[in-house]
């Protein structure tokens, strides 16, 4: 038998219709709590006089979806969200308020909550009463309105708005506070874990002693600079042997996860910082719509800095749906990426959480991989990164060159450290998380500019891992070299602060990581500074080798030198060989052809690696926390993704 709640159906031809699409829906509502709700929805729907015709696609996509009604009809496009709640405000008759003066609710901790379930505001004017504005679900209207029938005054303090009214003006009341324990939070309470300060403790004590003593014995003791040559070339030699080894593993292509069933699957929140994106606005929203996952479990953020209207402006224009929100994150320093990601963490709703940036073209599976992954997945597994595919690889020899890096990373690399349960450097892009494990960790550091390693070794410190998946996120690779070198800077500077932070306390580090981590994370991090540092260096000790063994026949060249010879030839060639082969047995033949004869400039690849991550170093002292914005443009016609 079909109920249909307690508020009696109207006389004449409205109840006529609502009494036939409930009795419609009768045999396939029949025996469960959820089906049950679902037919009080339709009741209470058709009340407010909505379209038989939207309330029925609307409860089939409900019952595919596990929600509500009512959520299907505001995001599935069947009626406007501030529409519905107006017609709920005319049944009820209360007032609507579209719009809440932004200083018309006072901030609290508690307001928060209100961020991620919008349904109730306290909101004060200075000459009327306070009025409490509420976003009521539909099957609690009978409730409301019996309520306001027994208390007629009720309705002078209580008036309807929408949820994303609501939102707004919690975003706006606590900005001020949210900014401030955004940038203050990591730091106060994980001091640890924060690069707010660059060198803590003895680390600046000891790093100049350290230089001075190194450039004191290398002007003061002759023979020391053999020493330094050889301890210089073997940690070379001990980083790249990681990658070498990566680049012989077997390629095992892990099969995708069983799909998980329509109705249970929860709130995703997709989080992307944008700033001075107005180029690519119209090209984000069109890949995020092509995500497959029901719009009304779907919670995108689009967070950008306050005073970047013109990126704000370039998404409002955008055909945005419900399930979209423009996050403005207040100015305050430091101006950086995981900042911005982090005043957002405030109001995710989902369960899970993905990070892309604006460029990016995800696959539209990838959510779904992403969540059958983590049901299946240990409680431990905290983050799962996405493959990153250069989607202009064959538009210059920078982005040829960047798309084998990239491929070497996320294709062969990160597959094989996760292989072995050991820490990801993860990508700044395509990460999915428990929001639950993200939040309790800290978030995003505001003052790492290289966020996401940092985010990945600390989430290892704390007992969780990070695993790969399959499917790939297309972006662009920049093509302008002065681009290019800002951008590698920038990551540099991050990795160095993410050493520094680690290396705050060693015992401990080592400790909490196992000693096998701690050696991957010295030869992933600190060993991938030492050679890009070096790399000049070793090549100007190959070529003074050469130049001497020249000079004189080889009996007379001692065993030391020929030894230190070696060992910078195999470096060198061998930091060449293995970018190659690294990138090249990770991607498919299609990505090899755009390549073409640009591998070429792989030695010159390397002195810009360089000369950045000297740059980085330099930074690291004058400007720690300075963000070199990368600038982005639509992808080409005919690119991938």
């Amino acid at each position: 038998m079909t109920r249909f709640g307690e508020y009696p159906p109207p006389a004449g031809p409205a109840g006529e219709e609502r009494q036939s699409v409930v009795i419609a829906f009768a045999p396939a509502l029949a025996g469960t709590a959820a089906q049950d709700r679902i037919a009080s929805d339709i009741d209470a729907m058709i009340a407010l006089g909505i379209d038989r015709a939207a309330i029925e696609a609307a409860a089939d996509r409900a019952l595919s979806n596990g929600t509500s009604v009512q959520q299907e009809l505001t995001v599935g496009g069947d009626i406007r969200e501030g529409d519905y709640y107006r017609a709920v405000a005319e049944n009820l008759s209360l007032p609507y308020i579209e719009t809440i003066r932004d200083n018309a609710v006072a901030d609290a901790f508690a307001l928060d909550s209100q961020l991620r379930q919008p349904t109730m505001l306290r909101v004060t004017h200075s000459r009327l009463p306070p009025k409490t504005v509420i976003a009521p679900e539909v099957r609690h209207l009978p409730d409301l309105r019996r309520s306001i029938a027994r208390h007629p005054q009720l309705k002078d303090s209580l008036a309807i708005a929408s949820p994303a009214t609501i939102r707004r003006a919690a975003w706006t009341a606590g900005a001020a506070r949210r900014v401030r324990e955004t940038v203050t939070n990591l730091f106060e309470t994980q001091p640890r874990f924060s690069a707010r300060i660059v060198f803590q403790g003895n680390q600046g004590f000891y790093a100049g002693v350290a230089s001075s003593l190194l450039v004191l014995c290398l002007v003061a003791v002759p023979a020391s600079r053999q020493l330094f040559h050889l301890i210089l070339s073997f940690l070379y030699l001990a980083a790249l042997l990681l990658r070498g080894l990566a680049t012989f593993q077997k390629r095992r292509r892990r099969p995708f996860v069983a799909a998980i069933p329509e109705g249970s699957l929860p709130v995703y929140t997709v989080m992307v910082a944008l700033y001075r994106e107005a180029d690519v606005a119209a090209q984000l929203v069109t890949a995020l719509k092509r995500l497959h996952w029901p719009a009304s479990l779907l919670d995108i953020k689009l967070v950008c800095e306050a005073d970047d209207r013109e990126t704000i402006e370039a998404l409002a224009a955008q055909d945005l749906g419900p399930q979209f929100e423009i996050v403005e994150v207040p100015a305050m320093h430091p101006r950086t990426k995981p900042k911005a990601l982090t005043y957002a963490l405030a109001g995710a709703r989902g369960a899970y959480l993905a990070v892309y940036d604006a460029e990016d073209r995800p696959h539209p599976e990838q959510l779904r991989e992403a969540h059958a992954r983590f049901a299946a997945a240990s409680h431990r597994v905290a983050c799962l990164q996405a493959p990153l595919v250069i989607g202009n690889g064959g538009q210059s020899w920078l982005s040829a060159l960047f798309a084998l890096e990239y491929a070497a990373l996320f294709r062969a690399l990160l597959p094989m450290l996760a292989r072995y349960g050991m820490p990801l450097p993860l990508g700044g892009t395509s990460n999915h998380f428990r929001t639950e494990v993200l939040s309790a960790a800290g978030g995003w550091d505001p003052f790492n500019v290289t966020e996401d390693a940092d985010l990945g070794m600390r989430l290892y410190r704390l007992g969780y891992r990070s695993e790969v998946i399959e499917r790939q996120t297309i972006e662009d690779a920049p093509t302008n070299p002065g681009i290019w070198l800002r951008q590698r800077t920038r990551w540099y500077k991050g990795w160095l602060q993410t050493w520094l932070v680690m290396m705050r306390d060693p015992g401990a580090l080592r400790r909490e990581m196992g000693l096998r981590a701690f050696g991957v994370f010295h030869l992933l991090i600190g060993g991938m500074l030492i050679s890009s540092l070096a790399h000049p260096l070793v090549l100007a000790f190959l070529l003074q080798s050469v130049v001497a063994m020249l000079s004189r026949p080889v009996a007379g060249v001692p065993l030391t030198e020929q030894l230190l010879f070696a060992i910078d030839f195999v470096n060198i060639l061998g930091s060449y060989a293995i970018f190659l082969l690294l990138g090249t047995v990770a991607m498919i033949d299609r990505e090899k052809k755009r390549i073409g004869w640009r591998f070429a400039a792989v030695p010159i690849y390397w002195m810009m690696v360089s000369l950045a991550a000297w740059r980085a170093v330099l930074e690291l002292r004058s400007n720690p926390f300075l963000w070199h914005k990368t600038p982005h443009e639509p992808s080409q016609p005919g690119a991938p993704g």
